[in-house]
């Protein structure tokens, strides 16, 4: 049981930071995010509510209880997660570029799955 609350605490801060920090720039509209987008061919006036939508993902799954929030924020995480891979790919960006996405996307699976683990083991 301490080994799978290590792990998820480790996992899930480790991917809760990756997701912090991609939120800043978005909510801030930094112009480095906006020509990113440009890139992609994706609209700016969506950063600032993508990096809204993060932070309070963030909190949600850093924060204990709620579980059914912490469901929909890990799914949002991976819908944000998968949809920023296949932009990046249909975009034409290199694989170098978009392959580096697959990094969160493992951590949030890793992450959710050892959340449920420890909800099991808890409740017994």
């Amino acid at each position: 049981m301490k080994k799978i609350r290590i792990y998820y605490w480790i996992i899930t801060g480790l991917f809760a930071l990756f997701m912090l920090i991609s939120s800043i720039p978005d909510i801030l509209s930094v112009p480095a995010a906006v020509e990113f987008f440009k890139t992609i061919q994706m609209p700016a006036y969506i950063i600032p509510f993508i990096g809204i939508a993060k932070l309070l993902g963030v909190i949600a799954i850093l924060i204990p209880g709620y579980p059914r929030i912490k469901e929909w924020a890990y799914a949002g995480f991976v819908f944000d997660l998968a949809g920023a891979l296949y932009s990046n790919y249909a975009s034409g960006k290199s694989t170098g570029e978009w392959l580096p996405i697959l990094l969160p996307i493992i951590l949030a699976f890793v992450s959710y799955a050892l959340y449920h683990k420890k909800m099991v083991l808890t409740n017994q």
